[in-house]
């Protein structure tokens, strides 16, 4: 069976530093950072009193308010970024088959404060079981992926895949094989994540996971820096309407870049820290460049995973060295989460996004907050310090790591 292409037609992101593609991206370029004080809930009594929130969002300005209410806020991201993206693929009824039209969607909680703020509530309020009706459809992880099918009458393939911080790109991998299968024509893949809340940051806090560099919250998230002392939690969503390229040819649909490789893996090391030698991570990037018949000097750009731990950036680099060697003017290396934090299970859509804007504007993002290269990693990694850097670019990749040991990447190239 002849396998067919995957295109990228459509983006939509909602970001820390952005609330569309385009301001997504103007932020990124800028080297903006999008953490600041916690607006959501009082921090008095946390180590960390800081993350990469969503700015300036109003739910009633995309949804109806009989409608908003019964969602959790990732679901509420989620249909904003999808319908930005749908817009932009001109996905219309009258251009598609809805029902060879798909919706993967990813999270790698969902609705986490419709969960703690029903369990304080029925804490607080005694031995009365007074839940709200919505609670479980706001809660689950899949909810999303419904939501947004429902919307669009994408009666397609449709779930959830969840593998924390790689479940993103996982939907992404998801996608790319069911349309080069044939199974689809096109899908809307993405991921969301709404999580600033009490649990999730006294949960990772306890793990002492997280910066707590609350005097300048602004350059706490710095991958690779010698001086960084955690990630910093962010939120938001994105999503990538992936489509088969005769099917976008034929319907006159621009065409942002080709999906052409993906790599998923596992560490089978352990429940939250890397592989020390980043093992499945250099599986899953070979993976990646032998599925797209690539070779290393191919590849112009690496959107890394780097989230700003100690054990976590140092095993990434070292997969990376023996992966592509040391060839600084050739391959660009930045790590965004500097500017956006960590969005936990929507990291590698908002990510990818990044990668294919890199390819259309021939722009590599910086990573910013970076001082002093830990003197663990090879000076011939060359990680983008600060400023963007205008170069050609044409075939992208982007990491994702997740707890479990959970590894997925995809690589993107230009069409010409």
């Amino acid at each position: 069976m002849q396998l067919k292409r995957v295109v990228v037609t459509g983006m939509g992101a909602l970001t820390p530093i952005g609330n569309t593609v385009e301001e997504y991206w103007n932020g990124l370029v800028a080297g903006r950072s999008g953490a600041a004080p916690i607006t959501k809930f009082d921090t008095t009594l946390f180590k960390t009193k800081f993350a990469c929130e969503v700015k300036n969002f109003d739910p009633l300005q995309f949804l109806d308010k009989k409608e908003a209410r019964k969602m959790d806020e990732y679901s509420q991201y989620a249909l904003v970024v999808a319908d930005e993206a749908v817009r932009d693929a001109g996905l219309t009824v009258d251009k598609v088959d809805q029902n060879r039209v798909g919706v993967i969607w990813a999270s790698g909680i969902g609705g986490m404060y419709s969960f703690q703020e029903e369990v304080v509530a029925y804490a607080n309020g005694g031995r009365n079981p007074r839940f709200n009706p919505f609670f479980i459809t706001k809660m689950i992880a899949n909810m999303a992926s419904g939501l947004i099918s429902m919307r669009y009458g994408f009666r397609g393939v449709n779930f959830a895949p969840v593998s924390a911080c790689a479940s993103a790109t996982h939907a992404l991998i998801d996608a790319f094989n069911y349309i080069r299968l044939g199974k689809a024509e096109a899908i809307v893949a993405g991921g969301s994540e709404a999580v600033v809340t009490e649990v999730a940051v006294g949960g990772f806090s306890s793990m002492k996971a997280l910066s707590e560099r609350n005097d300048d919250p602004a350059t706490a998230s710095r991958p690779f820096d010698a001086d960084r002392d955690g990630f910093v939690l962010g939120e938001g969503a994105a999503a990538l309407v992936l489509e088969e390229y005769e099917h976008a040819r034929a319907r006159g649909a621009k065409i942002y870049a080709e999906l052409v490789g993906t790599g998923a893996t596992a560490d089978a090391y352990h429940m939250t820290a890397t592989h020390p030698e980043g093992l499945g991570a250099r599986l899953a990037m070979t993976e990646v460049l032998r599925e797209a018949g690539l070779k290393p000097e191919e590849v112009d750009y690496l959107n890394v995973h780097a989230t700003s731990t100690g054990i976590g950036d140092l095993s990434e680099a070292q997969a990376i060295q023996r992966v592509f060697g040391e060839n600084p003017e050739r391959l660009h290396i930045s790590a965004t989460k500097s500017m956006t934090g960590h969005l936990l299970g929507a990291a590698g859509a908002i990510e990818a996004v990044a990668g294919i804007l890199a390819i259309q504007h021939n722009t590599i993002p910086p990573t910013i907050n970076f001082h002093q290269r830990d003197e663990r990693v090879s000076p011939g990694l060359n990680l983008t310090p600060n400023v963007a850097v205008q170069k050609p670019v044409d075939v992208v990749m982007s990491n994702t790591f997740g707890f479990g040991g959970h590894n997925a990447i995809v690589a993107f190239r230009r069409v010409s």
